[in-house]
């Protein structure tokens, strides 16, 4: 790879960030009008997202078309315990409310006391800064994910959301414990990959 790993986070992170309010609503439409086309998509109950925090993909009109059409929203939390991700299954008036507590990491999570395994799931949008053609997914750097998903080789169908930019030319390193994706979708494109 012609750049170190972190120069990669570091420059993302930035470009992320620097989307603006009106591409970001833009960007969230057009993956919407993907995703809802997605067979695997159409089938699926139990829809494991996240709370956009820091300039990934917005995730709002996602989350209200599963309300809308009665799918099942689940959102991670941290497991102080092992590090690992739960998933707690948040109402429609609880989305709107906003009544989430603040992770000490930037994020919002749900209130609850337990969740659910991730293997419970039927799809699971994951955030990312980077993925490369093989499925390779680059996250913040904290595992999550990576931990969550070692636990569930099976179940859920994981698809990456991204701005186009995230998608890298080059292959990206991957580690023994790096969980590669099932898809990507981004405004532009949608990818399979064979895990």
């Amino acid at each position: 790879m012609s750049y170190p790993l972190n120069t990669l986070r570091k420059t993302l992170r930035k470009q992320r960030r620097a989307v603006n309010p009106f591409q970001q609503k833009q960007a969230e439409q057009r993956v919407l009008n993907q995703l809802i086309r997605l067979p695997k998509f159409q089938r699926a109950q139990k829809i494991g997202v996240y709370l956009h925090a820091f300039g990934e993909i917005h995730t709002r009109k996602i989350m209200e078309y599963c309300f809308a059409h009665g799918k099942a929203v689940y959102l991670p939390m941290i497991c102080s315990m092992n590090q690992r991700l739960v998933w707690v299954k948040v109402s429609q008036h609880q989305y709107r409310s906003q009544r989430f507590s603040h992770h000490p990491l930037g994020m919002k999570e749900p209130m609850a006391a337990r969740g659910l395994h991730v293997s419970t799931l039927d799809m699971l949008l994951m955030p990312l800064l980077a993925c490369d053609a093989a499925g390779t997914r680059i996250g913040m750097g904290g595992g999550f994910y990576d931990k969550t998903l070692a636990a569930a080789p099976g179940a859920p169908y994981r698809l990456g959301l991204a701005h186009d930019f995230q998608l890298v030319q080059d292959l990206l390193p991957r580690e023994a414990w790096d969980q590669p994706l099932d898809g990507l979708l981004t405004p532009q494109h949608f990818f399979g990959f064979k895990r």
